[in-house]
């Protein structure tokens, strides 16, 4: 399941799928969001809190690893899906615009140049992750959300479409289906070792700004490494 499609604009056989946060993005999109939520109405900050903490016990105690169980959706609890979605459109375009690397933009471009498809895998809520695809000019775009989007948020990610970790495999492998690539010819960006589930499926992975774990595997298989940073 997808969320949020652009229109393509290019055909073949090769996709370069990228990260959002830490890799296209010197940034992090969705606590960029939370806090803008949390000045323009401050309630939400203390009722996030409680339903955050409620979602990660919630979590843990089915079983779910600390770093899934850490990543509900609480601290959106009772926000509309529209306001969500006009926030992250004046953001992207105004704030986080400007957290994208010179080098960045240059390895879009870059992508463009030879027809390839500009794909973004990201577990940013999916608003925000379609706005950042207007900003970066994607192709297509896989955010974290339901597939209808209407009323307001209940903190649960229960229907919805997550590519996080070992989720954004099934994600690209189904792009490439669909659209005809071949992933050993496919590029594949990340920046944490939970993209390296995506990454490595692709025939070019390349890390952006790793760290520990995801270094140490970039240097294991020779990866090629590059700092973006704004």
């Amino acid at each position: 399941m997808y969320v949020g499609r652009h229109p393509q604009r290019m055909t073949g056989t090769v996709a370069a799928y990228f990260d959002l946060d830490g890799t296209l993005l010197d940034a992090s999109s969705e606590k960029t969001l939370t806090i803008e939520l949390g000045k323009r109405r401050p309630w939400r900050i203390p009722v996030g809190a409680v339903s955050w903490s409620l979602g990660l016990v919630g979590n843990l105690l089915r079983g779910r690893a600390f770093y899934d169980a850490a990543r509900n959706r609480g601290h959106f609890s009772f926000a509309s899906w529209s306001v969500l979605e006009a926030y992250s459109s004046r953001l992207a375009k105004e704030k986080l615009a400007l957290h994208v690397s010179s080098e960045a933009k240059e390895k879009l471009a870059w992508h463009r140049s030879q027809g390839h498809r500009l794909v973004l895998v990201t577990a940013t809520i999916a608003p925000m992750a379609e706005a950042m695809a207007d900003v970066l000019g994607m192709d297509a775009v896989y955010g974290c959300g339901p597939e209808h989007r209407t009323g307001m948020l209940s903190g649960s990610e229960r229907t919805w479409s997550v590519p996080r970790r070992k989720g954004k495999v099934p994600v690209v492998e189904a792009d490439a289906a669909e659209n005809g690539h071949v992933l050993s010819e496919c590029y594949g960006y990340g920046n944490t070792h939970a993209d390296s589930w995506f990454m490595r499926i692709t025939g070019n992975p390349v890390a952006i700004n790793p760290e520990g774990p995801l270094r140490r595997l970039a240097e294991e298989q020779g990866w090629p490494m590059h700092e973006w940073r704004v």
